[in-house]
């Protein structure tokens, strides 16, 4: 069979097509492909290249674990021009009738040659839901961790300082994972908030960085917890930290809890595929309309323009308000 890599090197992809992913991980074995293993990957994978007819390249955002869920995964997908004229409605219903109920895709954007979901992302954000109480919780329940006994939140926050800025976090990745790897990552943010969902209050924590090691999230949050029950001061973050060591940090908190809430790239990297569509057409139409209007002068025809509009502005103006 040919590979997706050699098969597409002898189509001309000159852009890409990049998705805004949702799902609901708990029936999947993480998001990346896994040879006899039901993946988010191998499911989409599936879906796309139905409907285009030919093997594909996917890259993904964030490939995350086993049964941790998403709300704004991306993925990349390099494709041809024509393949650009699918449009955003099409893409939408199609995947809506390939995928599985759990997973969907929201958006669907046009990006330039060469964009990839991974390296050109600037941030990503992940937030870990817990609800720390006697009652389980119900519709909530397959999107948070039930910790059963209250947390001390104010403990617990006292110790994110400490994961802020460009360091090691060795400590809070796979050991498998981190041999021979560079364990490096930069955290703008780390936090605890609040939520309520389906009148369920859930204890939340948001953390956003450059990039993250393999189960580096769910065992900051689980660290976190063991200050949250006070077996440890908020200071023993530092130390954990400086250990290099993933034996000197906390367990790994549940998968459930765990959703990869969004990536940040460049505004200017990302359109719209209708608008994108919508504003190159409008363009050729403009061009055409401009030659019409250039052959029928001497006959005094004349072409109704909005106001302040340049003819161009008026034809995309009102592509955008009919498309």
């Amino acid at each position: 069979m040919t590979a997706p890599s050699d098969f597409n090197s002898i189509l001309e992809l000159d852009a890409t097509l990049v998705f805004r992913v949702a799902y609901d991980g708990s029936s999947y074995s993480g998001f990346a492909d896994q040879p006899g293993q039901t993946t988010v990957a191998g499911e989409l994978r599936r879906a796309i290249e139905t409907l285009l007819r030919r093997p594909i390249d996917l890259t993904c955002a964030g490939r995350t674990d086993a049964g941790v869920h998403a709300v704004a995964q991306y993925i990349s997908v390099p494709v041809t021009d024509a393949e650009l004229a699918c449009t955003r409605r099409r893409w939408l219903r199609a995947m809506d009738a390939l995928l599985p109920k759990d997973i969907a895709i929201n958006e669907v954007y046009k990006a330039r040659k060469g964009f990839s979901a991974r390296f050109d992302a600037r941030s990503r954000t992940y937030t870990y839901r817990i609800a720390d109480r006697d009652a389980r919780p119900v519709l909530s329940r397959d999107a948070v961790w039930w910790h059963r006994y209250p947390l001390d939140v104010e403990a617990m926050s006292a110790a994110c300082p400490a994961l802020l800025g460009e360091q090691d976090f060795k400590s809070f990745c796979k050991v498998a994972s981190a041999v021979g790897k560079p364990t490096h990552r930069c955290v703008m943010r780390a936090e605890f908030g609040h939520e309520v969902a389906f009148g369920e209050d859930i204890l939340t924590f948001t953390i956003e960085g450059n990039a993250f090691l393999h189960s580096m999230v769910r065992t900051i949050v689980g660290t976190l917890v063991e200050i949250g029950v006070h077996r440890h001061e908020p200071g023993w973050m530092r130390e954990v930290i400086d250990a290099c060591d993933r034996t000197a940090a906390g367990p790994t908190a549940p998968a459930c809890g765990l959703t990869f809430m969004g990536v940040d790239y460049d505004p200017a990297e990302l359109v719209v595929i209708d608008y994108a569509s919508c504003v190159d057409t409008c363009h050729l139409w403009a061009a055409r309309v401009q030659h019409l209007f250039l052959a029928c002068n001497t006959t005094g025809v004349s072409l109704l323009l909005l106001p302040g509009c340049t003819m161009n502005d008026s034809l995309i103006h009102c592509c955008r308000e009919d498309g």
